[in-house]
C-alpha cells in the first residue's frame, strides 16, 4: 500500500518542483526610464554676489502704470522654494543682488514671449547680475520644455504654490523683481512681456547697471 502511494505521490512532487524557479530564473526587472536632463543651472552660486556688481546699484526711478517702485526697497519675502534641478532649497533672501527676478509659467503666452530676453539678459550681464526664474502654477514637464525649447539656462526656482506672488499681493503674470546688491526689492514689473531694450532701461533705472540692449 504504502508502495502504491509512493508511486502515485512522487510525479505530484516532481510537478510542483518544476514550477518554482529560483530567483535567479526570474526576469530582470525593467529598467526605469531616464529622466531628461535639465536645460536649466543649478542654483548653487546664487548665494554668491556677481563678481563685478556695481557700487552704485539700486537707483530708484518713478514708476509708470502696472509697476511699482517702493521708497528705500522693500525685503524680499522670508521664502524657501526648491530649485528645478534639485539640491538644497534657496532662501529667496540668500540670493545675492544685484538680481533680476522673474516669475513665469509655461501656459503664459507673454512669459514664454519674454523669456528669451531675460536669457540673454543673463549672458549680456554675467558677472555683474543674477538673472533667476521662478516657475509657478506650473508642471515639472511644461516647464522643462519651455527651457528646452527656448534656451533657457539661468537658475529656475519652484514656487508651486504661487506663494511669492501672494506675499507680494501680486497675481499678474509675468512679474519681474529688479533687486538691488543689499537685496531690497527696487521694481516691481507687470506690465506684460518686456523685450530686451525694455529690460535693460528698467535696469539701468533701478539697479543702476547698463547693460546691451
Amino acid at each position: 500500500m504504502n508502495r502504491r502511494l509512493a508511486v502515485l505521490v512522487l510525479p505530484l512532487l516532481l510537478v510542483v518542483a518544476g514550477c518554482t524557479g529560483s530567483p535567479a530564473d526570474d526576469p530582470a526587472p525593467r529598467p526605469a526610464a531616464a529622466e531628461r536632463p535639465s536645460p536649466f543651472r543649478d542654483c548653487a552660486g546664487l548665494g554668491t554676489p556677481p563678481t563685478a556688481a556695481s557700487p552704485g546699484a539700486g537707483t530708484t526711478a518713478p514708476a509708470t502704470p502696472g509697476t511699482s517702485t517702493a521708497p528705500g526697497g522693500q525685503e524680499l519675502p522670508e521664502l524657501t522654494l526648491a530649485c528645478f534641478t534639485g539640491g538644497a532649497p534657496v532662501a529667496l533672501r540668500d540670493v545675492a543682488g544685484p538680481a533680476v527676478i522673474n516669475v513665469w509659467a509655461s501656459w503664459c503666452g507673454p512669459c514664454r514671449k519674454e523669456l528669451p530676453a531675460f536669457q540673454r539678459l543673463s549672458e549680456r550681464a554675467a558677472g555683474r547680475l543674477q538673472v533667476v526664474g521662478v516657475n509657478t502654477r506650473d508642471s515639472r514637464g511644461g516647464a522643462q520644455s519651455i527651457g528646452e525649447d527656448f534656451g533657457v539656462r539661468f537658475p529656475i526656482l519652484v514656487d508651486q504654490g504661487d506663494a511669492l506672488q501672494r506675499e507680494l499681493k501680486r497675481n499678474a503674470f509675468p512679474l519681474t523683481l529688479f533687486v538691488d546688491a543689499q537685496g531690497r526689492i527696487r521694481h516691481i514689473d507687470a506690465t506684460g512681456a518686456l523685450d530686451d531694450a525694455q529690460i535693460a532701461k528698467l535696469v539701468r533705472q533701478h539697479l543702476g547697471l547698463t547693460v546691451p540692449a
